[in-house]
């Protein structure tokens, strides 16, 4: 069970929060095992992740792959640059296929223990349009509803 509330929402940024019935611990390695990774880490319920690649450490770095069926594959990955664990992550993000110029942006995600679960808290900053803002917000909410229907299982 999730209970989801509004983003929040400025030009180049959004944030996210979710209170999840689950402990940060669960949440955290949700984020961070690979193998877990690969089971919930896409947009929609027909896409799988044939890559789940994480190298946590700071400095380290991660893979993710998304692809539904008889479409391309898409890659983002980036570089782990916060691990407090199981509380805090921050990474950089970029997309394998966007132009080498693009810049990476920024992702912070938070584990806050509550009283019966976690609140997870997603901000992801420095984009450079809001329509790339907003196709990660649509994004980053499917993602999360694979997440949760993953931890219902």
């Amino acid at each position: 069970m999730v209970e989801i509330f509004a983003p929040t929402l400025t030009p180049t940024t959004l944030e996210m929060r979710y209170r999840f019935r689950a402990s940060q611990e669960k949440l955290f390695h949700a984020w961070t095992d690979p193998t877990i990774l690969g089971k919930w880490f896409h947009v929609t319920p027909d896409q799988h992740t044939p890559i789940a690649e994480v190298d946590l450490r700071v400095g380290g770095r991660y893979r993710l792959g998304m692809q539904a069926p008889g479409e391309e594959l898409l890659v983002a990955g980036g570089e782990y640059r916060l691990i407090e664990e199981p509380s805090k992550l921050v990474f950089t993000w970029r997309w394998e296929a966007a132009p080498q110029d693009s810049p990476s942006t920024l992702v912070t995600i938070e584990f806050q223990q509550l009283s019966g679960g976690t609140e997870l808290i997603l901000r992801h900053e420095s984009f450079e349009t809001e329509e790339q803002r907003d196709n990660h917000l649509a994004g980053w909410q499917g993602c999360v509803t694979q997440l949760t229907s993953n931890l219902e299982e």
